[in-house]
């Protein structure tokens, strides 16, 4: 079995080096990626000094699951529905509602299937423009 598993990898190699494009789901390459796995890169440096946006740390400390398709956008998707509310409520950058101060509480002591963020998963600093750019200043 070990054997017939890395026969099988050395076959996908040999097929990535044949000059077959990867990117955007080109044919010979893997499908694209769906949105809440597309993060925006992590520069390099003190986390806790970081010269990255709102928007970025955003995309990659929380994207996974608040992006389009991700689980904690789902889940919102649906409770905004039973309030009556559009289902593009879901999406956290499309809200109005956020105060800077709640975001950063609900990712501190989670909420619901949210677990807690720990200052290990994001820093102080970095929840601090989160939550500016999903409070939108409020």
């Amino acid at each position: 079995m070990a054997l017939a598993a890395m026969l099988a990898l050395a076959g996908c190699n040999a097929a990535d080096q044949g000059g077959n494009a990867q990117a955007g789901g080109a044919p010979g390459g893997p499908p694209p990626l769906p949105p809440y796995q597309m993060r925006a890169e992590m520069a390099a440096g003190d986390r806790l000094h970081t010269a990255m946006s709102g928007e970025d740390l955003f995309s990659n400390r929380c994207g996974a699951c608040h992006l389009d398709g991700g689980m904690g956008t789902n889940l919102l998707i649906g409770q905004q529905v039973a309030l009556g509310r559009p289902p593009s409520m879901g999406l956290l950058t499309n809200r109005d509602d956020l105060a800077a101060d709640y975001v950063k509480s609900v990712a501190r002591m989670g909420k619901g299937a949210m677990p807690r963020q720990t200052r290990v998963d994001v820093t102080d600093s970095e929840l601090d423009k989160i939550a500016a750019y999903l409070g939108k200043g409020k």
